[in-house]
């Protein structure tokens, strides 16, 4: 597996699109195994406002996830976000972070991935 210092992916959602949730969720599973299949990771993942709850209890993803983190991916999820939905205490893979630090990664990696 190969980190590409310049690519950041951030997750703003828990689910991919605007359909169905069920379906959405099921876009972001095959969204993430197919950038772990690439090979190629991205050197941070940021999970913000409801994508939060793929880094905590009961993630359908946290398998992806961890596999990620394990070839060293730095998985990071919002600290607003994680209080706010009471998921604090529930964080399984990663770590915490704040919108200072979310602000300089957008600000100093060359490609940005949304989902």
């Amino acid at each position: 597996m190969e980190i590409d210092k310049d690519f950041l992916l951030m997750i703003k959602a828990n689910a991919v699109g605007d359909g169905e949730a069920d379906l959405g969720e099921m876009l972001m599973a095959s969204f993430l195994s197919m950038i772990l299949e690439s090979e190629v990771l991205p050197a941070k993942i940021i999970c913000l406002n409801s994508g939060v709850f793929l880094t905590t209890a009961a993630s359908p993803v946290a398998e992806v996830l961890n596999k990620f983190a394990e070839y060293g991916a730095e998985v990071l999820s919002c600290s607003t976000c994680l209080n706010y939905y009471g998921r604090m205490d529930k964080l399984i893979v990663g770590r915490p972070t704040n919108m200072r630090d979310t602000v300089k990664a957008l600000r100093g990696f060359k490609q940005v991935i949304y989902a």
